[in-house]
């Protein structure tokens, strides 16, 4: 599959536009591309289908904040986009008004028709928990989710088996009814929904029993979520079509997905980074020593150089979680404590001390001093 173009590209707009111009540069390339425009053309369908995406995407402002932060990964991590997962009508549905009565256009077969309203299903929103070593390598989940989807008894249709459907009197079949109201300024035309069909043009005739027309049924589902690496607490994946199933055929809504990290018992996240503290005794900080330090790979041993200061961090480059969008991976950062025993028996008093008589243990003195690791080797093993 083709790697999707950044949309602020496709609009042909800055990453800074405001509203206006992002809506006047996709009605642009709408009418350019429009199918009415170009029978038959599948590359204008693609670019029509593609500035649709790029629209639906760059005109909201959550979706546009996560498209910033994460790109492409933020809108559903591999998951099919707007323009991937509806047909025509429905973005003539969506966005009909843009383009609608501009140029001659009113939909799929133009004339200056309008289209009929398509019903859509509403989002679904859940949680999944990842580990730490499920961010860092991606993985694939797979939920349960109660929710509606299309009657199995009618097919979505809402209709009862051998039912017809009449042309709804109200509105003749448009979807639509249209007022004229006077008013002291002269009169005043409105347009709406059809209260009586809904914006279908059609009633059903014999309502299906088992929906009562709904067309939808409450069931469970279990769906598949395939999570990229490196994602982070909060972010919110979007998965086009797995939402709720719409009345009576139309737009299945979207199923969005929270992540939320699970603690991880030694590991602190920060950023792309991992945070580790690790303690050595005074003799091996002294003397040198080697400490195992956890990593999501497993245990690795590093060394703790003769001398080394608490508070002295060390950097396991490479050892720490990837970037949502590719870009590297980050480090393990060690930060060395150097531990001090709360209680002594009168043993280990005596031979603290004796420490306090060696000027390598007073400050400012003991980097001057030869064979100062030499003393301390005998001290300790005295």
């Amino acid at each position: 599959m083709a790697e999707k173009r950044d949309y602020y590209e496709v609009l042909g707009v800055s990453r800074g536009a405001d509203a206006v111009e992002i809506k006047k540069a996709y009605r642009k390339l709408a009418i350019q591309y429009h199918p009415d425009k170009n029978p038959g053309n599948k590359e204008a369908e693609e670019k029509f289908k593609e500035a649709a995406e790029a629209y639906d995407v760059l005109s909201n402002e959550e979706k546009r904040r996560r498209y910033d932060q994460f790109g492409h990964a933020g809108l559903g991590g591999g998951a099919e986009g707007f323009g991937g997962g509806m047909s025509m009508d429905d973005i003539f549905a969506h966005f009909g008004d843009i383009f609608g009565s501009f140029g001659g256009f009113g939909g799929f077969g133009g004339g200056g028709r309008r289209a009929r309203r398509v019903n859509r299903g509403s989002n679904l929103r859940v949680k999944v928990k990842l580990t730490l070593e499920e961010i860092a390598t991606g993985v694939e989940k797979k939920i349960k989710v109660k929710k509606y989807v299309a009657c199995q008894h009618c097919q979505g249709t809402g209709a009862k088996e051998g039912s017809s459907y009449s042309t709804c009197s109200t509105c003749k079949g448009s979807g639509q009814v249209t007022r004229i109201q006077n008013t002291i300024l002269g009169q005043m035309q409105t347009t709406s929904t059809c209260p009586t069909c809904e914006g279908e043009g059609k009633i059903i005739n014999e309502k299906c029993t088992y929906c009562n027309g709904e067309g939808v049924e409450l069931s469970e589902e279990v769906i598949t979520l395939d999570i990229p690496a490196g994602v982070a607490e909060g972010m919110q994946l979007s998965l086009s079509g797995k939402g709720n199933a719409a009345r009576r055929g139309g737009v299945n809504g979207d199923l969005i997905v929270l992540v939320e990290e699970q603690e991880h018992p030694q590991l602190v996240r920060d950023g792309n980074d991992l945070l580790y503290n690790v303690f050595v005794s005074f003799p091996e900080a002294v003397l040198g020593d080697s400490a195992e330090i956890p990593t999501l790979e497993g245990k690795v041993k590093v060394k703790v150089e003769p001398g080394t200061q608490p508070g002295k961090i060390l950097r396991l480059r490479g050892k720490g979680l990837p970037d949502v969008n590719g870009y590297g991976k980050g480090d393990l950062l060690v930060k060395v404590n150097v531990w001090i025993p709360k209680s002594l028996s009168k043993e280990d008093k005596k031979i603290v001390e004796k420490l306090k008589d060696y000027d390598v243990f007073k400050p400012g003195k003991a980097d001057n001093k030869t064979g100062f690791f030499k003393k301390m080797k005998d001290f300790f093993e005295q």
